[in-house]
């Protein structure tokens, strides 16, 4: 049985994610909210679920007094980062699903990475990991005579934009038909801006109501089209990802993992 301690229970992710431990047979030691939010509490009420018998923490340090083989984070990049050095200290694998990572807050992941096994995703779900494979594979058979558009849509409460999901499958893009992501790729369009440059991979952000998450990339030729899409309809393939992550990275060498290595998606 993988012990485990969750972060941010109380967060979107926070009841998906403890429901699927419970239901995969995962034992939850120790959970964690930020200061002020739900400290104290039982995990499971915290995350509007039965109780579980294990109180709500302010401080991840202490949430791992219980024991714990590896920690799954869904916060934000900066309570990653922290995160990810705290569980370097105590020796301790981690999932992170955090998106909108600066370089400065990488590279801390990184750094406990050497330290610890880390995965890290801008998005669990199998089915989006099994997307930017395709998104590969077409990327470099349709070369450059297609154009590539990606188009991206999430709920009003998300806080970065682009998603990291979009940004990944935009670098996915890239890396194939051999282009920098940090030149070619086209995050607004307004005014009288000419022709589209033949490397230009174009990434556009929708934000509305509760969707969980929609991505869409288009390889757009003379006389056809092909469209890729992903949809996500709830959260719990996030979790449930998660989770097959966990047992994956428990007893791991060190090193910074992500989904492609969990699902066997990786290239030599």
């Amino acid at each position: 049985m993988i012990r485990v301690v969750v972060t941010g229970v109380s967060g979107r992710m926070g009841g998906h994610i403890l429901r699927g431990a419970r239901e995969e047979g995962f034992q939850l030691t120790g959970a964690t909210e930020r200061p002020g939010f739900a400290a104290g509490l039982d995990a499971g009420t915290a995350a509007g679920l039965p109780p579980l018998g294990v109180p709500v923490s302010a401080d991840l340090r202490q949430a791992l007094r219980g024991g714990a083989d590896v920690v799954i984070d869904f916060t934000s990049f900066e309570a990653s980062a922290a995160h990810a050095e705290l569980c370097a200290a105590e020796r301790v694998a981690l999932v992170v699903g955090s998106t909108g990572f600066t370089k400065e807050a990488r590279a801390r992941v990184e750094a406990a990475a050497r330290q610890v096994p880390v995965v890290l995703s801008p998005n669990m779900s199998v089915g989006v990991n099994v997307l930017f494979e395709l998104v590969r594979q077409a990327a470099a058979v349709l070369g450059d005579a297609y154009d590539v558009e990606l188009v991206e849509m999430h709920h009003r409460k998300k806080k970065d934009a682009p998603s990291g999901t979009a940004m990944r499958l935009a670098e996915v893009a890239a890396e194939a038909l051999g282009r920098d992501p940090a030149k070619d790729l086209a995050f607004a369009r307004h005014g009288i801006i000419g022709e589209r440059p033949p490397r230009e991979i174009g990434v556009q952000t929708l934000r509305g109501g509760d969707v969980v998450g929609e991505h869409t990339v288009y390889f757009v030729g003379e006389g056809e089209r092909l469209e890729l899409t992903h949809r996500a309809t709830s959260r719990d393939q996030f979790a449930r990802g998660a989770l097959r992550a966990a047992r994956w990275v428990a007893g791991r060498a060190p090193g910074l993992y992500d989904m492609a290595d969990v699902l066997g998606l990786r290239r030599s």
